[in-house]
């Protein structure tokens, strides 16, 4: 059996930080003083040319340049990674490319020059249109620099994105519509809004153990996610994955490839990856210190850590966990053929039971709204 459907993405992570948020638990680094971008990039060329060899003669539908601060990069840094993944795969002539980037003034300067290097789609890390929240959460831009540059993006990139956290401490449901109606003005096509999750290894868990951070309890946030659906759905960008909302057509591409179990290529320190070698999937991980990383790959052509092959028991959950985010569900055929078992029709029986889980005319099957907040329970369900 084929395990694949088609679709391959190239994920570049870019780890340096100005400051670490207290909120982060991604792989990023402050980095103090100086160091050689050109020698960095040279190494991510290094190591795209080893995943080309693992996973060749791919089509190239996506690009995403995520972090870290991506924004931090010059232009002419993100041109040579572009052109080194056009080395190696066939780019799509209509893929999304993607640079998360921060809208303080300075990065924003950049964006002319990205676009030039063949950046289409930028997503932007606002997180609030609020000054004290933006303070808390540790960001180094204003609301006006914010504003700013949303609309800078949408004048320069034919499509654009930012984000939004919600749920934060001493916030209240009036704040929050106050904040998200305003927020859907702004938006052209797409906006992705999480809940704020408190994780282990960051600073909001050290003030959440001790107390001195108070969020709200499951009832209140289970109000403030009912809350954003109505406003979102309102304005015309329903959601199409749990904690993102589009006009129709201007999904993420990107992220679709992840949702939608696709390939994809993680380059850069932390980075990971699933690829299709052979006929047996790849769970890849790479060096997450920068530095470590880069020793890796000067000596060996690459920074992987982990190379591990998944079982098709594994590869079926992933399916679920990945697939069951998304408002248009899965396919319990494919699930079948990955996996080698059938989802159990009592469980699906259950879950239909209890409102959580409907099956689509086109046979899919997905989790509903009622569901969707307690998501991890469905999946582990089905999974069973």
């Amino acid at each position: 059996m084929d395990r694949s459907n088609g679709l391959f993405g190239v994920y570049v992570h870019w780890p340096f930080c100005a400051a670490k948020c207290p909120y982060c638990d991604f792989n990023s680094h402050v980095h103090r003083g100086a160091f050689d971008e050109a020698e960095y990039v040279a190494a991510y060329d290094r190591e795209i040319a080893h995943a080309a060899k693992q996973a060749p003669e791919r089509l190239v539908q996506s690009i995403f340049f995520g972090g870290g601060t991506p924004s931090l990069m010059q232009p002419r840094s993100v041109a040579a990674i572009l052109d080194s993944i056009a080395k190696h795969w066939q780019i799509d002539p209509n893929a999304e490319i993607t640079l998360e980037a921060n809208p303080t003034s300075v990065e924003a300067e950049r964006f002319r020059g990205y676009r030039a290097a063949g950046v289409n789609r930028v997503s932007l890390g606002v997180q609030s249109l609020r000054e004290k929240p933006l303070a808390a959460l540790g960001r180094l831009h204003s609301v006006d620099e914010a504003v700013a540059a949303v609309r800078l993006a949408q004048s320069i990139f034919p499509r654009s994105s930012f984000d939004l956290i919600y749920a934060r401490p001493q916030q209240t449901l009036e704040d929050w519509q106050d904040e998200l109606t305003e927020a859907l003005w702004l938006t052209e096509g797409h906006i992705s809004l999480y809940q704020l999750t408190i994780e282990q290894g960051t600073r909001y868990f050290d003030l959440h153990r001790t107390g001195k951070l108070k969020m709200p309890d499951e009832d209140l946030a289970a109000d403030f996610f009912e809350l954003t659906q109505e406003l979102t759905a309102a304005a015309g960008l329903p959601a199409y994955e749990i904690s993102n909302h589009a006009r129709p057509g201007q999904e993420s591409r990107h992220n679709l490839v992840y949702w939608r179990y696709g390939e994809y290529a993680g380059i850069g320190p932390g980075a990971h990856g699933r690829l299709l070698v052979g006929n047996q999937r790849h769970a890849t991980a790479t060096e997450k210190l920068p530095f470590e990383w880069k020793k890796r790959v000067d000596a060996r052509g690459h920074g992987l850590v982990t190379d591990d092959i998944l079982t098709w028991e594994e590869e079926g959950d992933e399916l679920l966990v990945m697939g069951l985010r998304l408002r248009e569900g899965i396919d319990p055929g494919r699930y079948q053929a990955l996996s080698g078992r059938a989802i159990s029709p009592r469980q699906i029986a259950d879950l239909k039971g209890y409102g959580f889980l409907e099956t689509l005319p086109n046979g899919n099957l997905r989790v509903t709204e009622r569901g969707w907040p307690v998501l991890d329970a469905v999946v582990a369900d089905l999974a069973a």
